[in-house]
């Protein structure tokens, strides 16, 4: 009599790295290397030239932080403005009914396609002093375009979406029944928002602001031609690497470029961390 016999699986064995290592990986290894990395670490590396000391001569000029300052206050004044704006936006969009609300639903997404040079085009002719709007305010006094309240109209213009299009599916997400319960058992709606809506899209609403004050930051096409570009009044650092580079400086330009470039970089960690803190939430 013989013993029927079972083979055993075999343990898996580690593959190779290099059978790991497939068509798609070097695809995108390749284009984030040559698109993304090398352009980065050419500039940090024509930074590293100068030392400390004329590094940071290059970035704390006077005009230099005064564009620091004109640009990421602006940018933030723009974050604030589109956290409420697009906030209510996507509520609008996502709880009402109306005509034109596809059309309304399209063109928020228009600065995305938009060339930011046909918009600072635009909002220049708009909110000139004979513009169509801007002409009502020359009255005042109060100008417009060309001046820093110009350069804070680009910024919210084209940095909009961002707050619409992260809050609005976190909005449709939210059940209307969660609601009508709270309302069931007495709640007001001002304590229906503040208690139940509210909370869940948070995460939401402070990831799109930070993604528009990104943006905003980094925003030149419209800016340059909607503003007056003059130094300590409406000249934003984008504007001046743009000016250096022009002049033939680029110690300077390099410079001041590296800068918004560690800064946004602090900016992607913190809206990946908002982000995580959101995911975390949700689960």
């Amino acid at each position: 009599m013989t013993l029927a016999t079972t083979e055993l699986p075999r343990p898996n064995r580690p593959q190779n790295v290099m059978q790991k290592i497939s068509i798609p990986w070097i695809v995108v290894f390749a284009h984030m290397f040559i698109i993304l990395l090398l352009p980065l670490a050419a500039l940090m590396l024509r930074a590293i030239v100068l030392n400390p000391a004329e590094f940071w001569a290059l970035a704390t000029t006077p005009i230099a932080l005064s564009t620091y300052n004109i640009t990421f206050g602006t940018a933030a004044i723009a974050g604030l403005v589109n956290m409420l704006a697009g906030t209510l936006t996507a509520w609008v969009l996502v709880r009402y009914q109306f005509p034109g609300k596809r059309f309304l639903d399209g063109i928020v997404d228009l600065p995305f396609a938009l060339p930011t040079a046909v918009a600072g085009v635009t909002l220049a002719t708009v909110y000139s002093q004979s513009g169509w709007l801007g002409q009502f305010f020359t009255p005042f006094g109060i100008q417009i375009a060309f001046s820093r309240v110009g350069v804070a109209i680009a910024m919210i213009f084209v940095s909009l979406p961002f707050v619409v299009r992260t809050v609005q599916p976190v909005l449709q997400e939210v059940e209307p029944t969660v609601e009508e319960a709270a309302w069931a058992l007495g709640a007001s709606r001002f304590q229906t928002f503040w208690k139940v809506i509210l909370p869940p899209i948070i995460p939401a609403i402070l990831t799109g602001t930070a993604q528009a004050f990104a943006r905003a930051v980094g925003e030149f096409g419209s800016v340059v031609l909607v503003a007056a570009n003059v130094p300590f009044q409406d000249l934003i650092a984008p504007v001046l690497v743009f000016q250096r580079l022009e002049q033939a400086d680029i110690p300077g330009a390099t410079v001041t470029g590296l800068v918004l470039l560690l800064i946004s970089l602090m900016l992607l960690l913190i809206i990946n961390l908002l982000q995580a803190w959101g995911r975390r939430y949700d689960a």
